[in-house]
């Protein structure tokens, strides 16, 4: 007999305003406790350095966690011309200078170079694993690595604001698996001046935005003493990347049984990973495959 779990039945997404110097595990716990809720993760990592939009599942909302991380992200960040560091951000000790500062005509004609399906070397400070160790570790103990190059896309990077000779803002629409420090470090490379990221802060990703978002301090005794909720996002706000596919009442009952459930008509390919409700509801994870829905997660939310 499975143990019941402890906590609320939460379900659904709440968004967290993330301020500099927390973690996103921290985030996640400060609300677990906040809500009392059963279960929560998040929805794509931000380094304690970054703020900005930090989308938290909770419960039955865990498992679209790894289709909303597949989305794109939009950062805006500044980077510090001049300066490498260690981590390739504010953090890190300073180990490069330059006096050469690129006009604004020179950092717009190096910017389509780091767009489309780009490969980039991940910083040294991050959290690949080398051999079964995390390269922040190896890096604090002194180890210099050769990290093979990712692939990443990157939809869109641009110039929006140059406040000054040592500084320029940028935005960044990309893909998963980016590293905004690795796009800093590249870019002064790129222009012989070296840099790094001074302030980075996440817009949105996907469909998840900082409107109605909870402010992290916010979090606090209230919430645990209080019946109600902060503003939730439904559980298919996670799916919204996917096609839906609406199934009758008894597919839905065939599907979170774990089986297959045939369809007459459908748009997808073979194949194609989608979601199936009723009446809007989320009812599963599926996959298209010759006229039938196979479900691969399902979704019991009362």
């Amino acid at each position: 007999m499975a143990r019941k779990r402890k906590g609320r039945p939460i379900h659904g997404w709440l968004i967290i305003d993330k301020p500099k110097g927390v973690t996103s595990t921290a985030v996640v716990n400060k609300v677990r406790w906040a809500l009392q809720a059963q279960k929560a993760g998040h929805g794509g990592t931000l380094d304690p350095l970054a703020t900005g939009m930090l989308a938290i599942a909770l419960g039955e909302a865990t498992k679209t966690v790894s289709i909303a991380q597949e989305c794109l992200k939009t950062y805006r960040f500044t980077v510090r011309l001049g300066q490498q560091t260690t981590t390739d951000d504010a953090e890190g000790k300073i180990i490069t200078t330059s006096d050469l500062r690129p006009s604004d005509a020179d950092i717009e004609a190096a910017l389509p170079s780091f767009t489309g399906d780009i490969e980039q070397v991940p910083p040294q400070f991050s959290a690949v694993k080398v051999e079964g160790e995390r390269a922040y570790d190896l890096a604090r103990d002194g180890v210099d690595l050769d990290l093979a190059p990712r692939p990443l896309y990157v939809e869109k990077l641009a110039l929006i604001e140059r406040p000054d000779p040592d500084h320029v803002e940028l935005e960044l629409v990309c893909g998963k698996g980016g590293y905004v420090r690795s796009i800093a470090r590249d870019l002064g490379e790129v222009l012989g001046c070296h840099g790094h990221v001074a302030r980075l802060h996440r817009v949105s990703s996907g469909g998840f935005t900082l409107d109605n978002a909870v402010n992290f301090e916010d979090l606090n005794e209230e919430f645990r003493s209080s019946d109600s909720l902060p503003p939730l996002l439904p559980l298919e706000a996670g799916l919204k990347d996917l096609p839906e596919v609406a199934v009758k009442p008894e597919q839905a009952v065939r599907l979170r049984n774990g089986n297959p459930t045939q369809i007459t008509f459908s748009d997808l390919n073979y194949g194609d990973q989608a979601w199936a409700s009723v009446d809007g509801n989320a009812v599963a994870l599926v996959m298209y495959k010759a006229g039938m829905l196979h479900p691969s997660r399902v979704f019991m939310v009362d």
